[in-house]
Formats: structure tokens, sequence, C-alpha cells
């Protein structure tokens, strides 16, 4: 569980996808090329949008980057736009860095949003990192600030990984790493943003990060208890590793102390390996040799976010797995089991994020206020197979959940926690994790949900 102890940001938000599918390197499902299902997904809740070819990049306003092709088109320094001072806030070093921007078009979101999630996929080397940030326009006509979404670097050894706190207009806030209008019943919308991606090098190097995707997750999700029961379709269960977190309890306690809270790079670390990807024996030599699947320890590590203090930051994991092999990480939500049954049957698993009452999901055995797990399937009578972390042991993962209790736990927006209060619920978040290139069939259930 995420932080099960303490009130999660979310919390604090809400109050001011019959036989299983082998998957190879490739990420090739042994099944026939599955039917994408219509879904529910559409405008009116959800916009995606991501930058990821040689045009989006073009599109973009530039001081000192150039877009590179190949297979995954980014965009990497040329010639710095200059210098900055940056005062690492959990190291207390200052360090002078070069850098260099890239800014997009103004994007409108087909819905005027309560809520906007970035995320990228980026290669840091040592001595570089990537800052993320976010601007908008309001419904009203007025303009967000920019706003820090990140500053991310995938190793620890140059800044440390952070979200920024204490960022508001009085209009909107972050939330770690999410946007939110401060009051949604005011009716106030954002109804168009830009992103801007910085990149930072070592001075005096020719080193330089390289970012194939940035995008943005924006959504206005109706308040809600409850969520329309959708109709089983799919059965199909994907072969998932099974990593447990809490066989790593008081592991690296620095790290949001210890395994019992890494259920997030748990679940990322599961979804990685069945893409095929591994991390190397040099990569894991810091862990200790008699921790078992130290992998795990490897995932929590290389999440952390150190202003949160945890491992669940949402685009911090996403750009996590996107540091393997060929592989894409983005977060988004979706709108119903339909949509999980749609990427179930072309291959794709989902991470998903749920809080809930030990009595509102059968055969837990826990309640949390943050938790991720691995959707993997679904069964002939409709219920979720999971993956799911909180688990004694690797062997216990796999879990099978009602339908209906599921569904609804995962989807609203609105819950009562265990003293009476209304608290939040994710509203259907996910992280999607998939290879590039994806098989046709992948791409056609990724779009059917919104992703692109």
């Amino acid at each position: 569980m995420t932080r099960a102890s303490q009130p999660s940001r979310r919390t604090i938000l809400a109050t001011a996808v019959a036989a299983a599918t082998a998957v190879g390197d490739t990420g090739r499902a042994a099944a026939a090329t599955p039917a994408v299902r219509p879904t529910t997904a559409g405008p009116g809740l959800v916009d995606n949008r991501a930058w990821t070819s040689c045009t989006d990049w073009g599109s973009g306003t530039t001081e000192g980057v150039r877009a590179v092709a190949g297979l995954r088109p980014g965009v990497v320094i040329a010639a710095p736009a200059g210098r900055t001072d940056y005062t690492d806030p959990h190291t207390g070093t200052t360090s002078t860095w070069e850098y260099a921007t890239w800014t997009s078009p103004v994007h409108r979101p087909a819905v005027a949003s309560t809520e906007v999630i970035a995320s990228w996929n980026a290669h840091t080397p040592a001595g570089t990192w990537i800052q993320v940030e976010l601007k908008g326009t309001y419904s009203d006509g007025t303009d967000t600030p920019w706003y820090v979404m990140g500053r991310w670097a995938a190793g620890d050894q140059d800044i440390r990984r952070t979200s920024v706190d204490d960022q508001s207009d009085g209009k909107s806030d972050i939330w770690t790493d999410t946007f939110a209008i401060s009051d949604a019943a005011s009716g106030l919308r954002l109804v168009s943003y830009r992103l801007r991606l910085t990149l930072c090098r070592a001075p005096g190097t020719q080193l330089t990060p390289m970012v194939w995707r940035l995008g943005a997750m924006a959504s206005d999700i109706p308040d809600r208890f409850t969520v329309p029961a959708s109709t089983p379709g799919f059965a199909r269960e994907l072969a998932v590793p099974r990593f447990s977190q809490e066989i790593h309890k008081g592991q690296y306690p620095q790290y949001d102390n210890g395994g019992e809270a890494w259920c997030s790079p748990t679940s990322s670390q599961m979804v990685i390996e069945y893409w095929g990807r591994r991390l190397t024996p040099e990569q894991l030599s810091w862990v200790d040799p008699s921790y078992a699947d130290p992998q795990v320890c490897h995932a929590a590590r290389f999440t952390y976010d150190y202003q949160y203090q945890g491992c669940g930051n949402w685009p911090f994991n996403a750009a996590y797995a996107a540091t393997f092999r060929d592989l894409q990480g983005v977060v988004t939500r979706l709108s119903s089991l339909t949509d999980l049954e749609t990427l179930i049957a072309a291959g794709i698993p989902a991470i998903t994020s749920q809080s809930f009452l030990k009595e509102e999901l059968t055969g837990a055995g826990y309640g949390t206020s943050g938790h991720l797990m691995t959707v993997i399937g679904f069964t002939d009578g409709g219920d979720v197979i999971a993956n799911d972390p909180a688990s004694p042991s690797d062997e216990a993962v796999r879990r099978v959940y009602n339908r209906r209790e599921w569904e609804n736990i995962w989807l609203r927006t609105k819950r009562y926690n265990s003293s009476g209060k209304v608290v939040s619920g994710t509203g259907g978040v996910c992280y999607l994790y998939f290879p590039a290139p994806l098989m046709p069939w992948q791409r056609r259930a990724l779009a059917a949900v919104g992703v692109r």
C-alpha cells in the first residue's frame, strides 16, 4: 500500500481492461489479432495529448534544442540557451547547469478540465536532468503561472528527482504530480495549456538528455460515490510476473520506510518484466544480495520522489518504465472496465490506483487510502484478475476481485473513509506501459481508450 497510515495527496486533493497470453521480448501476443471492443471512453471526460513525432517536435518553440529522427524521435540539446544555478532542496548543493528549452504549442483539450497530469519518457545520462512545466488558461480568460510538474533524472547522482510543493495562484494548485482547480464547484476550468521542457547538462560537456514523449492527460470527472456497472466482455489472463511488496518490509527505509509502501514500483516492475525487459546484474549490484526480487528495491529507489517522500508519484513511475529499452509509459484515466478489457484483449496490462475500506473489496483483507495494483485479466464471469502487491508472498499476489466492487472503488471520485469523512477516489487513474513499435492491434486498443 502507498503510505496507507497517512492522508494521501489524493485525500488532500479531494478535501480543499480465456487463456493466458504469452508475450515475448517484442511484446507480440501469441493469441490471434483481437478485435477492438467499443468502449465508453470519449470526449467530455478525458483528453490525452502527447508530442512524440518529428512533426510534433517541429511544432514547438525552441531555445537551443533540436529534433532527432529515428524509431523514437525526440529532442536534445543542440547549443545551450544559457546557464542557470540550481540549489537542490534535498541536498543543499548549488550547481551550475547549461540549459535549453522546448515549449509546446497551445493545446485546447476536448474537455475543459479540473485536473491535468503531465508525463514524459526520457533518457538522462549522468550529468543531465530535465524539468517539466505547465502553463494554462482558465475559462475566465486569465492565465496560470508556469507550474513545475517535476524535476527528474533517471539516476540520483546529480539531482534528487522531486515534485515541488506550495505552488498555487489561488485558483489552482499543484498536488505533487497533479494540477487541480482549487474549487471545481465554482465552475472554473482550465481550457488550454502549454508544456515547457527544460533540458539541463553539466557545463562544458556534450552530454544531453533526450526526450521522446511529452504529454498530459486533462480531465473533468464528475463527483460520484458510485459508477454505472459495465457488462462483462472478454475473458483473458495475461502472464504477468508476480512480485510482493510485503517481502521487502523494512528494506531500504530511506525510500518511503521500506517495501510495505512500495505498491507503485512493485507494480511497475511487474509490467516492465512482462514486456521482457530486465535489469542487469551490474544495475542491481547495489542491492543487498540476500534480498529476494532485488529489482523491486531498484524500482523503489529510482521512482522515489524526494519531496513527496514516497514512490507513488505517478509520472515518475511512467518515466522509470520508459528507461527500459523501447518502452513507453503514460498516465491516464479510463472510463470503465470495458476500457480495461479492450487493453487486456490486446495484451496490455494496466496499473490502477484505488482506495477503499477493508469491507469494500471482498478478499483484499485490508483497507487503504491509496494503493496500486496490476490488472492482468478477467474471468469468464467478468471478475477482475489482479496482481496485488499487498500480498504476503510472490505466490499469493494473483487475486480475483468482484467486478462490481472493484469497478466502483477504482472509478469513483468520492468515498467515505473509516471515520465517515468524505475523501477522494482517483477516478480511474492508471499507468499504461507498452513497447515501441506497437503491433497494429495494440495501437488500435490504445487509441480506443484515448492514448496515442
